[in-house]
Formats: structure tokens, sequence, C-alpha cells
């Protein structure tokens, strides 16, 4: 069908023409160019509580939420005022601050499952930064991860799986030798079996498993418990360590993240997005003995000139103090439940294709009934869907992530009224995705 705007976006469309002359395809991150939607990408200007103003002035309830670190919405005052206070002091000395250590503190002194964490500058960073971790560790190379988890764009984890269920890595990026992907072993999702099969053979050469506890970067792929329960015991009789990459879930699904969710005791953790309240920010942490590996402690060299910058530790420390609050997860995931119960009633009542997946703040409109749990459940032509819903909620006021792979989050700023007006804006252009349905 054909995709009528109706609201300006001339501001933005010379924008993205100008960014094309100086950046690859005009953006910083590939997904930010809108190609699997319509029209040219919004520039944004400016956002506050759970709205953002494009560069045309049009406003939208956002449910991207700078792709997670916002749970507590857009320029909270709290965090605001934390940055300005920072900056008036010095952006980065590249030294230690008492800023790094209070963040820290209140970090491992609220979580069950670390000792002792390392801060670096993005999730990517914090991934790479682990997998050597966990190879310095043991003392081997080869590394697990699942189809469907995403942990950055790390040159060892830029791989899909071949024909069969446990096989060498080949390289999905271009700029990568294939012995680098070689080290690393692709599993499908929920597959005990696969697993087991897997660790028998290669045990003796596998540094980790990493997996997104909650798989949230190729849709919401929810697993169930018993499988994570299953990674855990496995990694414990065959000698291999468990990373959890808790960049998306950490923080986003309760301050223990996933980890306490399920209450599975991984042995290293990754964080990023929430913890620097907006800011650049990334971490690792594990035990105080593994992470005495890491150096000027021990053999594993990881540095980074911005790691634990003052302002990103301000930021984070600021935002952190809110979710410590009584009963910030309980509300912020009621309310989420709600929006997501009043959308899925209504996909019944019409009888759409179409299934709302969600934990805690979470969310994922996907264009199936099936349960899906791994990436090769989702059908790609689903995603024709996906951008005519994309267009419509523009023409009316509220913003997805550019991309059905996407999930959205709710953030404390969405007030009960502001999630009312949007399952109505949502309601209204599933309409037109699905015209012909009575």
């Amino acid at each position: 069908m054909e995709l009528v705007n109706t609201i300006k976006r001339e501001q933005s469309a010379a924008l993205y023409e100008e960014a094309k002359q100086y950046f690859p395809g005009g953006v910083h991150s590939p997904v930010r160019a809108f190609k699997s939607v319509s029209g040219p990408p919004l520039f944004i200007k400016e956002g506050n509580g759970c709205r953002i103003i494009d560069e045309d002035d049009n406003t939208y309830i956002d449910f991207c939420c700078s792709w997670g670190p916002l749970i507590l919405g857009h320029n909270h005052p709290s965090v605001r005022e934390a940055v300005i206070a920072t900056i008036k002091k010095g952006t980065s000395f590249g030294t230690p601050n008492r800023l790094g250590n209070e963040l820290g503190k209140l970090i491992v002194d609220n979580n069950r499952f670390i000792e002792k964490i390392r801060f670096v500058s993005s999730g990517t960073e914090a991934v790479m930064s682990a997998i050597r971790l966990a190879r310095g560790v043991t003392g081997k190379s080869k590394v697990i991860k699942f189809e469907g988890c995403y942990h950055g764009h790390v040159d060892s984890l830029l791989v899909k799986a071949g024909s069969g269920l446990a096989t060498f890595g080949v390289s999905t990026s271009a700029g990568i030798p294939e012995s680098f992907a070689k080290e690393t072993l692709v599993l499908p999702l929920n597959d005990p079996k696969a697993l087991d099969e897997c660790l028998q053979k290669y045990h003796k050469d596998i540094a980790c498993i990493i997996i997104e506890p909650i798989p949230a970067n190729n849709g919401l792929l929810l697993q169930h418990q018993s499988f994570l329960e299953c990674l855990r015991l496995k990694c414990y009789k065959y000698g291999v360590l468990l990373i959890f990459d808790e960049v998306i879930s950490g923080f986003r699904v309760g301050f223990e993240g996933a980890a306490g969710h399920y209450n599975i005791q991984p042995d290293i953790i990754t964080y990023g997005k929430i913890i620097g309240g907006g800011m650049p920010v990334g971490a690792y942490a594990a035990s105080a003995e593994i992470m005495s590996h890491v150096a000027p402690e021990g053999a594993v060299y990881q540095a980074g000139t911005l790691s634990a910058n003052p302002v990103a530790m301000s930021a984070g420390y600021a935002a952190l103090q809110e979710l410590l609050q009584a009963d910030f997860y309980k509300n912020l995931e009621e309310k989420t439940t709600k929006m997501v119960k009043a959308l899925q009633s209504f996909c019944d009542n019409q009888l759409y294709p179409v299934q709302i997946r969600q934990i805690g703040s979470i969310f994922w409109i996907a264009f199936s009934k099936e349960d899906i749990r791994a990436a090769d459940q989702i059908d790609g032509a689903s995603m024709d869907y996906f951008k005519i819903l994309h267009h419509e909620l523009l023409q009316n006021g509220v913003y997805l992530g550019p991309s059905g792979y996407e999930v959205g989050f709710v953030s404390a700023a969405h007030t009960d009224r502001d999630l009312e007006e949007a399952v109505g804006k949502i309601k209204h252009a599933l309409r037109v995705v699905f015209p012909s349905i009575v």
C-alpha cells in the first residue's frame, strides 16, 4: 500500500541529505537510517519526559527511549542537575574520581550477583572485555553464542550459524577475518540437546558461553527459565564460564537485572545503557576472584581514556538512586502490563495476527500468533506490517524504534494518561495495517 506522509519532515530530510556528505549512510549507527521503515530518519532536537520533538517541531510519545537507557524518561531533573554540577568542575581528568567510587558502591552493594565491577565506555566494550577476561581466566579460546542474541560489534561475535546445530561461526560483516569468527560456536536458542552435544565435543576448548538472558535485540525472544538454568548447570559441569549480557536487561527488569529476575548466578555480567543515565557507559562485573585477573591486579589487560568518566558516573548515580525507590519496578511493570493487555485484547478481538510480548517494562509487537522464542521463528515478511505500523504511528505522534526487530520501552515518565493516548493511536495504526480484517 502507498504510505502517505501527513507530517512535515523537510528539516529532517534536509539534515539527512547533509549528513550523508559527511557520514557513511548519513548516520553513526545503521538502524538509525530508517532503511526498514519509511521516509528520512527523524532528527530529534529535544526530549522531555516521555516525549521527543524533531527538527520539524513534530512531537512524539517515545517508546525507543534512546534504545533503553532512559528508564526515567528524557531530561530527568535529578540526572540533569547532577550532570550540570559535575560539568562545572570539569568533564574528564583521566584519573580516578570520587563519583566512580560512589556509582560502583551503589551497584555492588545492591546486587547479590557481583563483587567487583570495571567501568568502560560502551556495551560493546564491556562484552569485548568480558570475553577477554573469560579467556584469560580459563586459558581457553572458543566462545559459544546463540543465534538471535546480539552482543555489540565485537569481531568474534558478529557471526551466524552454518547448516548444523553446532557449527563454527561465519562472519556476517566485512573486515572480520574468518579465523576470528571460527573461534565462535553458534547454537540455537532454547535447545538443550544442541547445547549438550556442543559442550561434550568442544568443552576443552570453550572458555565461555555468552547469552542475553532476555534476548531483546532480535525481537523479544523470552527463554524458559529451565533453559537458562540448564546453561548454568552445564557450565559448572564442563568448566566453562557463563556470561550474561545484560546491556539491555540490566537495571531494566529489576535492579539486579535478569540474574535477579531468574535468580541465576552467572560468572560474568556485562552492563551498559541505564547505568549511564543517558551518557555513554558500559561495565563488566563478576566475583572478586574472577575480577582479580584484570590489570593492574592481573594479566588480562583492558584500559580506556574515558572509562569512569565523571559526567557519566554522576548521571548514572543520579539515575540509579531513583531506581532504588520503593516500588519503582513494580509500578513500571504494572503500567506496562496494563498497556500491553489493552493492545493484546484489541488485537484478539479484531482477529489480528499480532502478539505483544512483554517482560517488565520491555515490549515487542510481533506480527504472529506463534510462541516465538528463537530467531528463525520470525517471519521476515511480517516486517512489511511493521513498516506500515511505524509510518502510521509517526503520522499520529508515536515513535517506535525504526525496525520491527527492535523492542520498545516504557519509562517512569510515561503516565497512565500518556499510555492510554498511545494505546488509542496504536489501535488506529493497526486498523490501517489490517484494513480487510473485521
